[in-house]
């Protein structure tokens, strides 16, 4: 079992920062695949992005050029950096990984963004 743990949510106006972080409950495994998807309310859930654990990117369109990832390996820890957020970036973002075949999220975190 592996519990993810994210924080750093919260309200910010358009065009601010926010840096999200998602911890495993096990630092000793290694995780090929971390990464953040979101919901906003309405929607489904989108992938946002997500890094191997050689650090191989991948982003959503919308977030390309605004958004990036990073992880820590010996923690377990990925991270996500969002900049000149847009009010269309408001949902619950989840952290997300794959470990075993198997797929794993956190409870997630609300990130408001006001006009």
């Amino acid at each position: 079992q592996v519990q993810l743990v994210e924080s750093g949510g919260g309200l910010v106006e358009a065009g601010g920062s926010l840096r999200l972080s998602c911890a495993a409950s096990d630092s000793s495994i290694g995780i090929p695949l971390m990464g953040w998807y979101r919901q906003a309310p309405g929607n489904q859930r989108e992938l946002v992005a997500t890094l191997t654990s050689g650090h191989r990117p991948e982003y959503a369109d919308s977030v390309k050029g605004r958004f990036t990832i990073s992880r820590l390996n010996s923690q377990n820890t990925v991270y996500l950096q969002m900049n000149r957020l847009k009010p269309e970036d408001t949902a619950t973002y989840y952290c997300n990984a794959i470990f075993l075949s198997r797929s794993y999220w956190g409870k997630g975190t609300l990130v408001t963004v006001s006009s």
